[in-house]
């Protein structure tokens, strides 16, 4: 085999596959679903106003129903620092997502525009980067 052909079947092998994400890429991908379901399902326990509120009676407007709310007394100091916690991490782990190297390296391979975002969402269905099924959702909430 000549050097040409040789160094042609190396540069074959190295072809850049911009969904070929990298294991800390989908790993923080992972984390950043799991979190937003933990802060989900935590919301879903939480009184609907974080400060006490009165309420209001439903109401119906030129034919449009309008639903009220009960009286809140809000959330509590502690429900209030773990949803700060949970939504703080989560805003961390978006970040790594976001701002990983990947994203740049794929720019510079001609990887732009809308291309570049099609990538960003296939990442979200990545192998690894995302809880595999309903239960690996809840077993984290």
């Amino acid at each position: 085999m000549s050097d040409t052909a040789e160094q042609a079947t190396d540069e074959e092998k190295k072809k850049f596959d911009p969904k070929d994400f990298p294991k800390d890429l989908r790993e923080a991908q992972r984390l950043a679903a799991e979190l937003y379901a933990q802060l989900r399902s935590y919301q879903e326990t939480l009184p609907w106003s974080r400060v006490p509120h009165p309420g209001w009676p439903d109401e119906t407007e030129r034919g449009r129903e309008r639903p009220g709310r009960p009286e809140t007394a809000g959330w509590t100091d502690e429900q209030a620092a773990t949803y700060d916690r949970l939504f703080d991490d989560l805003r961390e782990a978006t970040a790594a997502v976001q701002g990983h190297g990947w994203w740049k390296r794929c720019e510079q391979e001609g990887v732009t525009g809308a291309d570049l975002v099609a990538l960003r969402q296939s990442l979200k269905h990545a192998e690894g980067a995302v809880p595999l099924a309903q239960e690996d959702v809840e077993a984290v909430a």
